[in-house]
């Protein structure tokens, strides 16, 4: 029935830092966690979801495949998708996937969403022959012209 061999399901909430509690340092999980209290700082890492309640408030960085907020976040987050929920208030960097927010949310943080992590994001090329318009300062009443 238990065996140490066996991963818990994705989901299941395996960590839970009560309304009571308050966390300092690095946590890891391979299941779900649930914040309901306080982390002053540090880092959480778990390939499934991060859950932050309306009664946490949570200091630190984040990396986890979901992370939904209803209370207070401040830190770097690193998600496939961040869910920012009534009431939430959050700041710092949030790079994600992609993006929810309800209209009810206080954010001051830097939403960087990208595709493909691995995909290389190339500038476009320069014209061949950029034409800028010169002003000459004999004739600065008369419109731009063309270079020769």
């Amino acid at each position: 029935m238990f065996t140490r061999n066996v991963r818990p399901e994705p989901d299941a909430i395996e960590v839970i830092i009560g309304p009571r509690a308050r966390f300092s340092g690095q946590l890891q999980c391979e299941a779900s966690i649930r914040i309901d209290g306080v982390v002053d700082q540090g880092r959480i890492e778990t390939p499934s979801n991060v859950i932050i309640t309306e009664t946490a408030t949570v200091q630190c960085d984040i990396n986890a495949r979901v992370v939904s907020i209803r209370g207070k976040f401040k830190g770097v987050i690193q998600a496939e998708r961040v869910e920012l929920l009534d009431g939430s208030q959050v700041a710092g960097v949030l790079n994600v996937n992609s993006f929810y927010m309800d209209e009810t949310v206080v954010m001051r943080a830097a939403v960087n969403i990208r595709a493909d992590v691995a995909a290389e994001i190339k500038p476009p090329s320069p014209p061949a022959n950029p034409t800028v318009p010169v002003i000459q300062a004999a004739e600065s009443s008369k419109t731009p012209t063309e270079p020769s």
